[in-house]
């Protein structure tokens, strides 16, 4: 696998066309207000929702356009992101078909499992096609999603893309779809990972007789900590945790009774099973 990765990108790159958000969710007011703090116009954004106390929220708290129709919203964009479930992705796409071969948008989905031939067959064929997999740090700012465009998607189309989906974190451009899976099953679905780890040292705590305030504020830091020095020391995971572990002391025993249960191999099986639900998922709505 070959990829490219980016970090945020500068304020004075934004969208040069207007973007249509077809479902109005967490991820996409994540999106929407990281647009607009870099300087979007909110006349520019475009948002189908069906649900009414949604639509309003949406427009009173950014001040864009919002509408009851996928068709309503796309009509005015040139980029689509696509914000709903993998289950009414098909009848969705296939209401827009007609406007995606008039306007021949670029066309970002979120939806996990679902192929950008899927989406491109739905949408009437043609069509250039980004596969976008977020995680749920994006509504912080501070997610990373993963990228693949089809061969149909211009430089521009690319750049317009990277330059939505990056109002919420960093990028990553994969290079095959066939990959898309692990990404998935990595950083999209990798949050929980971390919130079961951080579940499992409280109670921890708490059966060591820890007070529940510090149990809590303990293995919170801890990891938070452990994060910045991962994403900021620049060495491998291995070589910070070779540094940490002193021979024969506390977290040699921690470390080893980790590995004795099979810690690595039950990792590897999760984040196995977590792609092959990708794929179940993408032939559950075809």
């Amino acid at each position: 696998m070959t990829s490219t990765q980016h970090a945020d990108l500068p304020d004075t790159q934004l969208p040069n066309t207007d973007v249509a958000f077809i479902g109005g969710g967490n991820m996409a007011r994540s999106l929407i207000a990281g647009l607009l703090r870099r300087g979007m116009a909110a006349s520019r954004i475009h948002v189908a929702e069906p649900v009414a106390s949604l639509r309003q929220a949406l427009a009173q708290d950014f001040g864009v356009h919002t509408h009851d129709t996928a068709e309503a919203a796309a009509g005015h964009a040139g980029l689509w992101l696509m914000a709903v479930k993998p289950q009414v992705m098909r009848s969705v796409c296939e209401a827009l078909a007609s406007i995606a071969s008039s306007r021949q948008p670029v066309v970002a989905s979120i939806a996990a499992g679902i192929t950008a031939a899927q989406l491109e067959r739905w949408l009437g064929g043609n069509q250039a096609i980004v596969r976008a997999m977020p995680n749920t740090p994006a509504l912080l700012g501070a997610g990373v999603t993963g990228l693949f465009a089809n061969p149909r998607v211009s430089a521009a189309q690319r750049a317009q893309t990277e330059q939505v989906l990056a109002s919420a974190g960093r990028t990553v451009w994969i290079e095959s779809e066939t990959q898309m899976d692990a990404v998935t099953a990595v950083s999209g679905s990798g949050p929980a990972y971390v919130f079961l780890l951080a579940e499992a040292m409280e109670a921890a705590a708490l059966e060591q007789g820890l007070p529940a305030d510090a149990a809590r504020t303990l293995v919170l830091d801890t990891i938070l900590g452990a994060a910045r020095m991962l994403t900021e020391a620049g060495e491998a995971p291995a070589e910070l945790r070779r540094r940490v572990t002193s021979p024969g002391g506390t977290t040699q025993a921690a470390i080893e009774t980790f590995q004795a249960g099979g810690f690595e191999a039950l990792t590897a099986r999760a984040i196995d099973a977590a792609a092959k639900r990708g794929k179940e998922l993408s032939a559950a709505n075809d």
